[in-house]
């Protein structure tokens, strides 16, 4: 019997799609580094917004795709907007408090959430126990690359905790309200631009409230790093993303995400000179073990 949108399995090539998505997701991590320095956080988050807008609507004026047509998505697509822009101000503000590795096991909770919602809004999208099992291994997989977190050393380390926690929950909750609302009968395009249009004057409130400022002109390396998260991770790949979400299902796409902090650390090492553990590549057979459960057709 062949599956609907909402429980289809992932084919070789949304596999292969999803996969490209997570290596560009792990260079990204690096690209957040390597302009750090120069350009602060949430400022990084606001020009992404505001460039790939102009982007994303240039190439959906191109493909003469309908953008201001009257579908009944603005109330969710203003959701998601608040959704992706809540996402990224808990997360990078986060990492002024907690550490990188336990911002990164924090933040890869998010496919359980979308696992649990997606039996409350999506019921057709439901795993099986040896699903589940899959989803857990792989976790594992992350907490042995990243190491098991100790308890917070204080209440701000755990406030920063709390805050990529629930940076986690808002990127379920994006994926699942694209899933299950009309934002998945339009065009990827249109949801990215829904989300790009209302983070982008939040972030750079934001950054204004919390302080944040270029003091210089900043160099050629960050810049770069700023494009390539602006043009094509936010441009290209969360398009993709989003296309991917309305045609498979949630859950196994949102497992496929452990794959991108892996992906990180190779990154890391290849570009950053961060040194590999032997742990890692136990930890990436962890990872693959899990994808292989999660996504085996019953």
């Amino acid at each position: 019997m062949p599956h609907s949108p909402q429980s289809r399995p992932l084919d070789a090539l949304a596999i292969a799609v999803t996969i490209g998505l997570c290596l560009s997701w792990g260079f990204n991590q690096v690209a957040i580094k390597l302009a750090i320095h120069d350009i602060p956080p949430l400022i990084q988050a606001a020009v992404r917004s505001a460039v790939a807008t102009l982007a994303v609507a240039a190439y959906a004026r191109l493909r003469g795709i309908a953008l201001f047509k009257r579908d009944s998505t603005l109330e969710a697509g203003i959701a998601a907007g608040l959704l992706f822009a809540v996402e990224f101000l808990l997360i990078y503000r986060g990492l002024l408090w907690t550490t990188a590795t336990r911002a990164v096991l924090f933040l890869y909770t998010a496919p359980f959430f979308v696992v649990v919602g997606s039996r409350l809004f999506i019921p057709a999208d439901h795993f099986y126990p040896s699903q589940w099992l899959g989803l857990a291994i792989a976790f594992v997989g992350i907490v042995i690359a990243f190491g098991l977190p100790t308890p917070a050393a204080d209440p701000h380390q755990m406030l920063g905790d709390l805050m990529v926690l629930g940076g986690a929950a808002a990127w379920g909750a994006t994926t699942l309200l694209v899933k299950a609302s009309p934002l998945s009968r339009v065009s990827a395009e249109k949801t990215m631009l829904y989300q790009l249009v209302i983070s982008a004057p939040l972030l750079a409130g934001a950054a204004f409230v919390f302080g944040e400022h270029v003091d210089a002109m900043p160099s050629a390396l960050a810049l770069g790093a700023l494009a390539y998260q602006t043009l094509w991770v936010v441009s290209v790949t969360f398009v993709v993303w989003f296309a991917l979400i309305v045609r498979y299902s949630a859950s196994r796409l949102s497992a496929f995400t452990f794959l991108a902090p892996l992906f990180g650390v190779a990154a890391g090492h290849f570009v950053l000179n961060e040194p590999l553990t032997p742990a890692f590549a136990l930890a990436v057979a962890f990872v693959a073990m899990g994808l292989v459960l999660v996504n085996r057709l019953r």
